[in-house]
């Protein structure tokens, strides 16, 4: 599925299905300040049973399928296949989203809403985005090259935001 990146598009059906979530990865950063280029949503998702119920709604109105998964694979897009897993990479209308469970270096949705912003990303869509320690905390977790030049851009933005 080759899809146009549109994340706000994602977030209004999220919104819309009342899925408790906040907006983590590149385009949290992008929030923050970042000048990062995202060609995807990542989420961190409450993983009690409504809500799981509500992400697969929302999943199967994006027509989410696994990216870089075999076409034959077997996948039933339900809450309780979201909930034996953790973290899954969708392709879907909206273009990419993924959706994790527990980020790197957290305890997952209960840990990080405690103190994620609130921001208004236009045509009303207000979500919660993780803050910008815990995003830097995620990132640090993880390790990865992208991730830790990322961090780089994220300590200079916290910088320049305690200047003021």
């Amino acid at each position: 599925m080759t899809t146009a990146f549109d994340p706000l598009f994602a977030v209004r059906v999220l919104l819309r299905h009342q899925v408790r979530f906040l907006v983590v990865g590149g385009m949290a950063a992008v929030v923050w300040g970042s000048p990062t280029v995202t060609n995807d949503l990542d989420i961190c998702y409450a993983r009690d049973r409504i809500n799981l119920e509500r992400l697969a709604a929302v999943l199967r109105e994006l027509n989410a399928t696994l990216r870089r998964a075999p076409d034959d694979l077997p996948f039933q897009l339900d809450a309780r296949t979201l909930q034996l897993g953790d973290a899954f990479t969708f392709s879907t209308d909206a273009g990419n989203l993924d959706i994790l469970g527990k980020p790197s270096g957290t305890e997952g949705y209960e840990d990080l809403i405690k103190s994620a912003g609130s921001f208004d990303l236009g045509e009303g869509c207000v979500v919660h985005v993780v803050s910008l320690s815990d995003l830097m905390r995620m990132k640090a977790a993880t390790g990865r090259p992208k991730d830790l030049v990322a961090l780089e851009i994220l300590e200079a933005l916290r910088q320049e935001r305690e200047k003021e």
